[in-house]
């Protein structure tokens, strides 16, 4: 059995290519991640936004994340992902959590160096890792809605001292992806993160995994993204299932039978992401 470890943890190790991140919000999405990343041997971040953490509550999705890491056969770290408020950050420290991100982008350049700062402060600490972003991702997570025009990617000048100020351990970068669906065909800014790459010392995380073509994924992580993360297509995959069962059986009442198969669905979304994501595939 493994224990949780913390994003440093995992940047920390020889395991060649990025980090997938999943975000689940009930025991199914979690047992999904889990048994993908155990049949394939491989390191898996399990993640919640705040969007998780108000549907399910933070004690029971912290403690749906802490069995599924103690059982696990391969390391787990348990992350917020895109939590906006302090409060919130803090109280995911106390409940566990080995991995918070704050964000803090939708503010101006000077208040999410200080907000990040503050947050880097507290978890480090508590030897918690953080992650921030910088630049805006556009699209849905949840509660946070960025419109394309309100979208913009990240500055390698402002991410040099961004870093420098706030000691974050990883940072999102916008590029070009977005959250949810795509409305069009995703085209990421290579060059741009090409040059963060040249420029920062700290690993790098992409946002809005779903969707983007193979080909992209794969220069990515080449040029040195190291955590990916994914939460539509697992979406997407667990509600067609479900879909899928009542048209086959609309008297169906229990919920069991309807969402076991959604497990085996949204697992081989885990398994073809850590695929695409680690070096040589």
């Amino acid at each position: 059995m493994m224990a949780l470890v913390t994003l440093n943890e995992l940047f920390a190790t020889d395991y060649a290519g990025a980090f997938c991140g999943f975000d689940f919000v009930n025991l199914e999405t979690a047992q999904a991640v889990i048994t993908g990343a155990e049949e394939l041997g491989a390191p898996v971040i399990l993640m919640v936004t705040e969007g998780g953490v108000k549907y399910a509550g933070l004690d029971y999705i912290a403690a749906i994340g802490k069995v599924a890491a103690k059982n696990a056969r391969v390391p787990v770290a348990l992350h917020l992902d895109h939590c906006t408020k302090f409060e919130l950050i803090v109280q995911a420290i106390k409940a566990g959590f080995t991995s918070v991100m704050i964000d803090a982008s939708h503010l101006p350049f000077a208040e999410n160096q200080q907000l990040t700062k503050e947050v880097v402060r507290v978890a480090h600490a508590a030897g918690v890792s953080v992650e921030a972003e910088l630049g805006r991702i556009g699209g849905k997570e949840d509660n946070i809605q960025v419109k394309a025009a309100d979208a913009f990617m990240t500055d390698p000048v402002e991410a040099v001292e961004f870093v420098a100020a706030t000691n974050v351990d990883c940072l999102a970068v916008a590029i070009g992806t977005s959250h949810g669906i795509y409305k069009g065909e995703p085209n990421l800014n290579l060059a741009l993160l090409q040059e963060l790459k040249s420029v920062l010392e700290i690993p790098l995380v992409l946002h809005g995994g779903s969707g983007i073509p193979t080909t992209m994924v794969k220069k990515a992580v080449e040029i040195g993204i190291r955590k990916f993360n994914v939460w539509t297509e697992l979406a997407v995959a667990q509600t067609n299932t479900i879909r899928a069962v009542l048209e086959e059986k609309p008297a169906l009442y229990d919920p069991r039978p309807l969402f076991t198969p959604t497990i085996a669905a949204m697992k081989e979304v885990v398994k073809s992401k850590i695929q695409l994501t680690q070096a040589g595939h």
